[in-house]
């Protein structure tokens, strides 16, 4: 795969026609005929079932541990009013950013790293993977300082809950086939949705909710540093750089093509829309500990919001949290580090595949469990500032996603290698003011930190 050179002169890029075939090649060859004869019946239920993934996992993966502990404490913080309709917002960004990432994958069959090396050249294919290794090995760390909050909850040392993470997230690397990896991380992503339950445990008011997102509810407590925090903190949540570079290689990985466009899209638009819900439900979860002016800025992890949730929503519901929370961190954790794998394989032109046996992906591979390990380790350092860094992770991530929405619109709009998939005229629209969005408010909260007395007293 990352052997061709780009044609520059093409509408499109090359296949892999003038290579013999591998054995990831053979894999994923099975799978398409599986998609082939599923579109001939027209069977439409069953060929997004089989095209499903990429869209779903970036979704629900992105529903992390950071961001979950970012929805908890914006809800704790300030209730619903304002953020539920604000967090249906960031998805719906972060759809239109994803679906771009689709159709760069169908019409070049190249991840996001080997396709800015080879368009835009080394200094920024560099500058790409360096970005995303940086932001995706401290996303890694706050995965497992989640997964390490759960099993606090449940009692478990903070090593032990670690070591369990290290050998799930390592164990599926096992499966050595792209469709097992997905399918299992699918099951496990469902998971996600235990946020709901626990927020019906909260027995929220309907009418209430209903009217914060039809009417965008006030802002408790007026513009603040915190506030804006959280703001960046929940954008982060839901559009990370990460996501473009794992959806696109996964795309290519999966062997979508084309035609698989409105599956792809549809695949996208449903792990929105499940994530959320998740969100939300996080939300409303949480927001008794608003109703009841508990003070949650001294908290140190995910773990201290389902203790304290537990006389307001019942042991079922706090224990329903702390196990949403273990699954965001897992999941996480999962698609994050084969998003690096990715990431760094795709650069420096090596084979990168789920699909490859350890022996022929010994790189792609090998960055995925370092960078766990690496992570892994980080969180087990006594006295580190848990849940300052899980909120801090989520701010990093919101400031280093105008650079890589630029270079996912340059690409977007390169009609050489997307001829018709090109952006129209709508999603550049709707791509130019998500980047301009976002680097406003991360200009906003640089200004307001270094200068905290324009604020207002």
């Amino acid at each position: 795969m990352s052997e061709n050179t780009l044609n520059l002169g093409s509408p499109a890029l090359p296949d892999k026609a003038e290579q013999s075939a591998t054995f990831e090649d053979v894999l994923r060859a099975r799978d398409r005929l599986k998609v082939l004869k599923t579109r001939a019946a027209k069977s439409s239920l069953r060929l997004l079932w089989l095209l499903a993934g990429p869209g779903v996992l970036v979704m629900l993966g992105e529903n992390d541990g950071p961001s979950m502990v970012s929805y908890a404490t914006t809800g704790a913080t300030y209730g619903i009013g304002f953020f539920a309709p604000f967090i249906l917002l960031t998805f719906l960004m972060s759809y239109f950013v994803q679906e771009m990432t689709v159709r760069l994958g169908v019409a070049t069959h190249r991840g996001h790293s080997e396709l800015i090396f080879q368009r835009f050249g080394p200094f920024w294919g560099y500058f790409a993977m360096g970005d995303l290794v940086f932001g995706n090995l401290l996303t890694l760390v706050t995965e497992f300082i989640a997964i390490q909050a759960g099993g606090l909850y449940f009692g478990l040392p903070s090593w032990l809950s670690v070591a369990i993470g290290v050998a799930l997230v390592l164990g599926s690397l096992g499966f050595r086939r792209y469709v097992t990896w997905e399918r299992a991380l699918m099951g496990l992503a469902a998971f996600n949705l235990l946020f709901v339950p626990a927020a019906l445990l909260a027995h929220p008011d309907g009418a209430a909710l209903g009217h914060a997102l039809a009417t965008w509810g006030p802002l408790p407590g007026g513009f603040t540093t915190a506030f804006l925090t959280l703001v960046l903190a929940n954008v982060g949540a839901t559009v990370t750089p990460w996501m473009i570079f794992f959806q696109q290689s996964a795309v290519v990985d999966k062997g979508m093509t084309r035609a698989d466009l409105p599956q792809g899209r549809m695949d996208t638009a449903i792990g929105a829309i499940l994530a959320a819900v998740a969100a939300i439900a996080t939300l409303v979860a949480t927001a008794p500990l608003f109703a009841a002016k508990v003070d949650v800025s001294q908290f140190a992890s995910g773990a201290d919001f389902a203790t304290a949730l537990q006389p307001l929503i019942g042991t079922t519901g706090a224990t329903l949290f702390a196990l949403g929370i273990v699954e965001a961190g897992l999941v996480a954790a999962m698609t994050i580090s084969t998003s690096s794998s990715y990431s760094l394989a795709e650069t420096v032109s090596a084979r990168h595949s789920l699909n490859l046996n350890f022996a022929n992906g010994r790189l792609f591979y090998g960055a995925a469990i370092v960078s766990t390990l690496l992570a892994a380790g980080i969180v087990l350092i006594p006295g580190a500032p848990l849940l300052a860094m899980t909120l801090t992770v989520n701010v990093i991530a919101t400031l280093l996603m105008a650079p890589a929405l630029l270079l996912l619109l340059l690409l977007a709009n390169d009609r050489e290698i997307m001829g018709d998939l090109a952006n129209g005229r709508w999603a550049n629209l709707a791509g130019g003011t998500i980047v301009i969005a976002i680097a406003l408010v991360g200009a906003l909260y640089g200004v307001i930190t270094t200068f905290p007395s324009l604020l207002p007293k």
